[in-house]
């Protein structure tokens, strides 16, 4: 298992109020990354299913994170918004940052893997197969675009992280909710399209017909 080196100190701390960097990417994409070490981890706590994860491979550097829209995926999110995030992240490492060209790691933030021996803001991957690569330039005209877009904030990560579990569980209560009444809805249709050919049935059947000349017969013989 490879995991993303750092000398930061061991993961025993407890830190609250983390300060994070927001930004926009050019197609509307929400970016952030944490200030510093603490931030980092405190992100990695908090981070959310649909975040997609950036750090340059093999040196220190902030973690980015994009958040990807309803229906994307990693391998469908436009090259641009992927090449904002990969040279926001070179940016923002001391060692990449004086290099010419670096080669980005992504991954989804649901693969990152944290174990409790590992330093404060490393990181491992569950799975080495759902990593991407991509070797990148310096571009500072990119860096400069993304810069004009940041915001400096203090979010309660942890209350953000609960409300958006809290709404995806109501999505899909209500989903299931829909789902058993359109089941139910079905069993009645069926219900009463069996009893109407059941019905049917009996009235065309040959019983049917012989009760009624029955009837009819001694009818007859009563009058």
């Amino acid at each position: 298992e490879t995991a993303t080196q750092s000398t930061w100190g061991r993961s025993t701390f407890n830190y609250t109020g983390a300060m994070v960097f927001y930004f926009v990417s050019s197609d509307g994409h929400l970016i952030y990354m944490g200030k510093d070490k603490y931030e980092n981890e405190t992100l990695l706590k908090w981070g959310w299913p649909e975040d997609l994860w950036f750090h340059v491979d093999d040196l220190s550097s902030a973690h980015v994170y994009l958040r990807l829209k309803p229906g994307e995926t990693m391998d469908t999110l436009n090259e641009t918004a992927v090449e904002e995030c990969c040279q926001l992240v070179k940016a923002n490492s001391i060692e990449g940052s004086k290099l010419d060209r670096v080669k980005i790691v992504y991954t989804m933030f649901t693969n990152l893997q944290k174990r409790g021996d590992m330093d404060v803001g490393q990181v491992g991957f569950k799975s080495e197969r759902d990593r991407r690569y991509r070797t990148i330039e310096k571009n500072r005209e990119i860096v400069k675009a993304m810069m004009r877009t940041k915001e400096e904030k203090y979010p309660d990560l942890e209350a953000e992280r609960l409300r958006r579990d809290a709404e995806e569980k109501k999505v899909r209560v209500e989903a299931f909710k829909k789902q058993l009444k359109e089941k139910e809805e079905m069993e009645r249709k069926k219900k009463e399209e069996d009893d109407l050919r059941s019905y049917k049935d009996f009235m065309n059947s040959g019983e049917y017909n012989s009760n009624r000349e029955g009837g009819k017969n001694l009818e007859d013989d009563f009058m």
